[in-house]
């Protein structure tokens, strides 16, 4: 008879299923260190944007969207360790620019919760 014996199938799912599960920790981790790098990478071009409007324009931005309607950035950039929102906590700060100490958007910090793969708190980038 040709085939496989119940016994030779067993062991063959049995090494199946420990590969997978050395394989899908190490995925979920990749991904997971993928997902902080871009949001490290978005909140560095928003700040870089910030900088940018605030030495053109001689006044700081009053919030994202003006970044965008500036033509600073194409759009609001997503948050990809918050559910891929586009929702950021805008830090408002004196105006460098301003000689009457108005406020205006100074930095921009993540509204994720929890910590990054070192410990460190999204909200703290």
């Amino acid at each position: 008879m040709k085939g496989f014996s119940l016994l030779e199938l067993l062991i063959a799912m049995f090494i199946l299923i420990i590969l997978l599960s050395v394989a899908l920790p190490i995925y979920q981790r990749s991904v997971q260190h993928a997902r902080e790098t871009v949001l490290k990478e978005n909140l560095f071009q928003m700040r870089r944007a910030i900088d940018q409007y605030t030495a053109d324009k001689n006044v700081a931005p009053q919030t994202i969207e003006d970044l965008v309607e500036g033509g600073y950035l194409r759009e609001v950039p997503v948050d990809p360790v918050n559910l891929e929102k586009r929702e950021w906590d805008p830090v408002m700060g004196d105006d460098p620019n301003s000689n009457e100490g108005e406020q205006g958007l100074v930095d921009v910090k993540s509204l994720a919760e929890g910590t990054d793969t070192d410990g460190i708190a999204y909200s703290e980038y």
